[in-house]
């Protein structure tokens, strides 16, 4: 069963049957909304960039995104850029696996963005969303919508953090503006 995360709520990974999660995946979709023109409605194409940034003790020590597909250790691993987005409320245009048991013991925090790579807001998006699912079964375990567009550039989506042997997750939701991750770096540090 999908649960439907707020702002701000954090739930513990764990599988439907209680165990422990190995690998899950972070999916990112969107699509362009419809702007009215003088020949009805059409939409631009928006490239949206999901990425991971890997922490240990609030520092960033490595980041996986579309010029970087793989973590160095290996255990994250970006499936490739989508320059226009469109799967919306189904599927993941973009989407970032990580292999949980090979993270290694020094990361603590993983921090998934998103950033409109040409500058497009999200007030020009719309069906934004971001989920979590267990890559052994395919089970969405968690679903993080992006409610309403907005006149910045960015969004720090959600992280996955270390809770005793296992993972939690969390819903962020914090507006940033940036093409790249190391714009938003000044706006993920609070949420760490």
């Amino acid at each position: 069963m999908t649960i439907n995360l707020s702002k701000g709520q954090a739930i513990n990974l764990q599988k439907s049957d209680g165990g422990t999660l190995t690998a899950v995946r972070m999916g990112l979709g969107w699509k362009a909304a419809p702007r009215r023109g003088l020949f009805g409605k059409r939409s631009k194409e928006i490239d949206l960039d999901a990425s991971a940034v890997l922490f240990a003790d609030k520092q960033p020590v490595d980041v996986v995104f579309f010029r970087h597909l793989v973590s160095d250790d290996g255990s994250v691993k970006h499936t490739g850029d989508n320059l226009v987005g469109g799967v919306g409320q189904g599927g993941d245009d973009e989407a970032i696996m990580v292999d949980l048991q090979r993270v290694p013991v020094h990361i603590d925090q993983i921090v998934f963005t998103v950033n409109s790579f040409t500058g497009q807001t999200f007030a020009e998006v719309e069906n934004a969303f971001c989920r979590l699912v267990d890559e052994s079964n395919g089970q969405e375990l968690a679903r993080y919508t992006l409610d309403g567009g907005g006149e910045y550039t960015a969004q720090i989506m959600a992280k996955v953090a270390r809770q005793g042997s296992g993972w939690q997750m969390a819903a962020i939701g914090s507006a940033a503006n940036g093409r790249t991750f190391q714009d938003l770096m000044p706006t993920i540090q609070p949420h760490l």
